[in-house]
C-alpha cells in the first residue's frame, strides 16, 4: 500500500455525546423506579388501631362464610324434603357440605379424611359427633339412612360452633 506507515490512534468520542449517552441512562434509571413507586400497593398509614382493621375484615370473611354455608344445609334440606334426595344422599351431601365448610374455614383437608384421622386430630366435637352419629351411619351402614333433618341440625351446629 502506498502511503506512509503511521498508526492513527482510534477516533474519541467528544465529551458531550458521553454525556448524553449518561443523561440518557440516568433518565431510563429514573422512569424505572417512577414505575415501580407509581404502580406498587399502597400500604395503610400506621395508626393505634392498625390490629383492629385486619381482625374486621376477618370476621366479616368468616362470618359470611358461616352464612353461605347454613344456605347450603338448607337447600340440601329442601331438596330433601321435595324429595329431590333421597335420605342417603342427603347425608351424603351434608357431610360434604360440612367438610368443605371446615376446609375453607381452617384449612383442615376435612374432605379427605376419614373419621378415625378426623378424631386423632382432635377436631372440635361438634363434627366428630354429626360424622359419627348422622352421616357415616348413613352413608355405610346397610340398612335404612338416619333422618337428614337431624343430620341436618348437627351440620347447623358444626357450622356455627366451629373455631
Amino acid at each position: 500500500m502506498p502511503g506512509s506507515d503511521e498508526l492513527y490512534p482510534p477516533a474519541q468520542y467528544g465529551w458531550g455525546w458521553m454525556l448524553l449517552a449518561i443523561g440518557i441512562l440516568a433518565l431510563l434509571v429514573l422512569g424505572a423506579w417512577l414505575l415501580i413507586v407509581l404502580t406498587r400497593p399502597r400500604r395503610a398509614l400506621s395508626t393505634a388501631g392498625e390490629a383492629q382493621g385486619p381482625t374486621l375484615l376477618t370476621v366479616d370473611v368468616l362470618s359470611q362464610l358461616r352464612t353461605e354455608y347454613l344456605e347450603r344445609i338448607r337447600m340440601v334440606e329442601t331438596d330433601y324434603r321435595e324429595r329431590k334426595l333421597s335420605a342417603r344422599n342427603a347425608n351424603f351431601e351434608l357431610s360434604r357440605v360440612v367438610r368443605t365448610f371446615v376446609n375453607e374455614y381452617s384449612g383442615l383437608e376435612a374432605p379427605v379424611l376419614a373419621l378415625d384421622d378426623l378424631k386423632a386430630r382432635g377436631v372440635h366435637p361438634a363434627l366428630i359427633d354429626a360424622m359419627g352419629r348422622h352421616y357415616y351411619p348413613s352413608i355405610f351402614r346397610q340398612g335404612p339412612a338416619i333422618d337428614p333433618i337431624a343430620g341436618a341440625e348437627a351440620a347447623r351446629t358444626v357450622v356455627r360452633t366451629w373455631h
